[in-house]
């Protein structure tokens, strides 16, 4: 019998608690064997995907790139203003940050103080300074400049503004022209990402095609390509830029000069990897695999993209991670000496040139704000790369 009575209701036996922990026993081997078996059926990419979730840092670092190319992607609906929108009344002004309280007291709602002129009393220039018994009333969605989200879709609507619409909110302050900061900022975060990526894509393009036609084929080929490659490597980049600057039309828009520079960028970025992918191609392409490959009939181009290139993928996308920041910090370096993007594009590096003086650094040092942005991208990017590198290193982690 299963159960057995004492006058107090049934009661278990010994062999009914040794078939439910029997039972129990097997649904967690069948968990078990069910994540083992989704483990091994996942794909390369699938793996990489769980190893990376687990490097916190990473994890992190990708959330912050991702909230910079939000901002850089809908710049035209987060920032109240055009980049080169000058509000008069506000020339070199402070940054204006949101208040909930004040000496009148406090609000619910957020407020800034609004602006009055003064003439300092050292250089008898007249300054705008905050005027501590206004209040202007900050609100959300709100109707402004027409703007074009995207560049495709006619928009008034901007993430933020103020309720008097002769009022302008400068959270990070203005130039010596009156133009926002922030708006400036947002602009130029998707036109040095942009550049950046662009510019990544092409190197990545070429360095593997440069590279795994070197590395699989070698002999005359290869000797050939690297004569190449290292004479691009000993061309010296700022004499080239200047030249390639002062070669490019005045007459030319701020777009053709902007795909220029990517192009330029991109032209000069793939030596380094395509070396790499060399060097690990001559190592593996006398491997089994490859050769039962070659015998079975595939052609090159599958041997190396199929076969040969997945084998070192963790070399591939630390690398390719990295000359991102590489990129940004050639564009912004480049910008920031003239040889660059110019006005009225904006940028990271366009932006820093304007902060280049003792003045800026003295009287406005809001205008290193974009700074910021660059050292975070940069860290970000790096960070990445590392938690790549061990997400795709079969033997790394746990």
């Amino acid at each position: 019998m299963a159960t057995i009575t004492d006058g107090q209701g049934p009661q278990e036996t010994p062999n009914t608690q040794d078939t439910r922990q029997t039972k129990k026993e097997t649904r967690a081997e069948r968990k078990e064997r069910e994540r083992l078996l989704k483990y091994y059926s996942a794909s390369q990419w699938t793996l990489i995907w769980w190893r990376f979730r687990r490097h916190r840092a990473a994890m992190v670092a990708a959330a912050v790139l991702a909230i910079m190319a939000v901002l850089g992607i809908f710049a035209e609906f987060v920032a109240p203003y055009g980049p080169t929108t000058r509000d008069t009344k506000y020339i070199d002004g402070a940054p204006q940050i949101p208040l909930f309280c004040d000496h009148n007291g406090c609000s619910l709602r957020p407020f800034i103080h609004g602006v009055k002129t003064e003439r300092d009393s050292v250089t008898l220039r007249a300054i705008s300074v905050p005027d501590p018994e206004t209040r202007v009333f900050v609100n959300f969605f709100v109707s402004g400049e027409r703007t074009r989200l995207l560049g495709l879709f006619p928009t008034t609507i901007h993430l933020f503004g103020l309720d008097d619409p002769k009022a302008k909110i400068h959270l990070w302050g203005t130039d010596d022209l009156g133009r926002d900061v922030f708006s400036r900022t947002m602009y130029a975060t998707r036109t040095s990402l942009s550049i950046g990526t662009l510019g990544v894509l092409i190197s990545f393009v070429l360095a593997l095609v440069i590279g795994g036609t070197a590395g699989f084929f070698g002999g005359m080929i290869d000797n050939v390509i690297q004569r190449i490659t290292e004479i691009i490597r000993v061309v010296p980049i700022i004499p080239l830029y200047m030249g390639l600057a002062a070669a490019m039309p005045k007459e030319w828009s701020t777009t053709q000069v902007y795909f220029a520079m990517t192009l330029i960028l991109g032209l000069f970025g793939w030596p380094t990897l395509a070396r790499r992918v060399r060097s690990q191609l001559l190592s593996i392409r006398n491997e089994d695999y490859v050769v039962a490959a070659t015998l079975a009939g595939a052609k090159p181009s599958r041997i190396i993209g199929q076969h040969m290139l997945p084998s070192f993928t963790s070399f591939i996308i630390v690398d390719l991670v990295i000359s991102f920041p590489y990129m940004i910090l050639s564009e912004t370096a480049l910008s920031f000496v003239g040889l660059g993007l110019r006005p009225p594009t904006v940028s990271w590096g366009v932006l820093l040139q304007q902060a280049q003086s003792i003045r800026a650094i003295e009287q406005t040092p809001w205008l290193f704000i974009p700074a910021v942005f660059v050292v975070v991208a940069v860290l970000a990017f790096t960070v990445i790369g590392d938690g790549l590198r061990d997400a795709a290193d079969p033997y790394g982690g746990k």
